[in-house]
């Protein structure tokens, strides 16, 4: 920028957060969970939400060969995910663990996407049994990283999520709620930090 270039406009409005439904499965809890943090969420005036199932999402397992285009239904599916998370400034990934890791279906999704994750905070909500999803969560943040998203240290983690929920709502309301809301503060700030930051320099990796 030379001095006679106008400094970049700082870009308003709310922040956009998509929440991922993690898990494919069949009877899966994810979408109660992610339909009570998506609620939290969207009672905040900086924030619009939105909620991104991957089971609508059904990409092949084997990555597109480095140069060649996908097949026409996996490029179309893989091209509206990827155009939904570019339009985000910050993720939320509501996840179980299966075998103390990340399901297939989650790390098959973030591997299909690239350039859309760079630089934006990732917070994390994980469910299941005695551990909660938090080995899933200590992995999902390496791969994070490494697509250079920025993963936040506060997390919402529910152990034996089955027992703990009443319908679709945290028998433990008022104290998830007040995780929710410290979480949500820190996603913001982290969001709006960075989306004025890719505004006035774009990311390069």
């Amino acid at each position: 920028m030379t001095a006679h270039e106008p400094s970049p406009t700082p870009p308003t409005g709310p922040l956009t957060v998509a929440v991922l439904i993690g898990s494919v499965r069949t009877g899966r809890f994810g979408p109660t969970v992610a339909r009570w943090f998506t609620a939290q969420a969207a009672q905040r005036d900086d924030v619009a939400v939105e909620l991104i199932d991957l089971i609508d999402y059904p990409l092949p397992l084997e990555l597109a060969t480095p140069g060649d285009a996908p097949d026409e239904t996996t490029g179309r599916l893989r091209d509206d995910l990827a155009a939904r998370l570019g339009r985000a400034d910050a993720f939320v990934v509501v996840t179980p663990e299966y075998n103390n890791t990340i399901p297939a279906a989650l790390k098959n999704a973030i591997d299909w996407i690239f350039d859309e994750w760079a630089a934006k905070p990732v917070g994390f909500v994980s469910y299941g049994g005695m551990s909660g999803g938090l080995w899933a969560v200590a992995h999902l943040r390496h791969v994070f990283t490494e697509l250079h998203a920025v993963p936040l240290r506060e997390s919402l983690v529910f152990h034996q999520a089955w027992n703990k929920f009443d319908g679709d709502s945290p028998r433990d309301a008022e104290e998830s709620e007040v995780a929710a809301k410290t979480m949500l503060s820190r996603l913001v700030w982290w969001a709006d930090a960075l989306r004025a930051a890719r505004a006035a320099r774009p990311y390069q990796r």
